[in-house]
């Protein structure tokens, strides 16, 4: 079953954010629009090279009016050793949950119940806590952070926008499309 179009799951977690313990709950992904990034482990090898790429469009993405979580299974007391330790992750400035209890992972259906990790997996959820785009990689293949600034200003555009649509590699400013029976075959 997609998870397009469905509301985040409750949970609660604990997390790492500048130096401190926090406590992240679906309510957190409410109100604003929300990038909820899970990845395999910390202390890895794609994973730093991918929070580091998220890490910086994190500006751009708060111009937007969007927060950044990032997920693995591992629990927050390692998110800050790793913090601590690596200088890519010593960078970063948004939110990074703990999961070891697998409740995020599995709502989201990352969780690869085998190995007890996350897939790579990118959410996109909308100011009403509503899953709008879903990306998910196998854990060999990083993902580039850049692109979410367009997905999200797409997102933002046609809610604000009701009754159009973006067409591929649309822009902000682009042009777009109104669904109708004229356009039917004519594109």
């Amino acid at each position: 079953m997609s998870l397009i179009g469905t509301e985040v799951k409750p949970f609660k977690a604990q997390a790492f954010h500048n130096g401190k313990f926090i406590e992240v709950t679906e309510q957190n992904l409410k109100g604003k629009w929300s990038v909820v990034c899970f990845y395999p482990a910390d202390f890895t090898f794609v994973c730093p090279t991918e929070l580091e790429d998220l890490q910086n469009i994190y500006e751009d993405l708060k111009k937007l009016g969007t927060e950044v979580y990032s997920v693995s299974t591992d629990t927050h007391y390692t998110h800050k050793a790793w913090h601590d330790n690596s200088e890519a992750i010593k960078k970063l400035t948004y939110v990074m949950i703990g999961d070891p209890s697998h409740t995020v992972s599995r709502n989201f259906d990352v969780l690869i119940e085998t190995e007890g990790l996350a897939d790579r997996g990118t959410f996109i959820i909308d100011p009403d806590g509503v899953i709008q785009s879903v990306e998910i990689n196998a854990g060999s293949i990083g993902r580039d952070a850049s692109i979410l600034i367009n997905k999200i200003k797409a997102s933002q555009y046609v809610r604000n926008n009701p009754g159009e649509v973006c067409p591929a590699k649309w822009k902000e400013g682009a042009a777009t499309l109104k669904p109708s029976l004229d356009l039917v075959g004519k594109i």
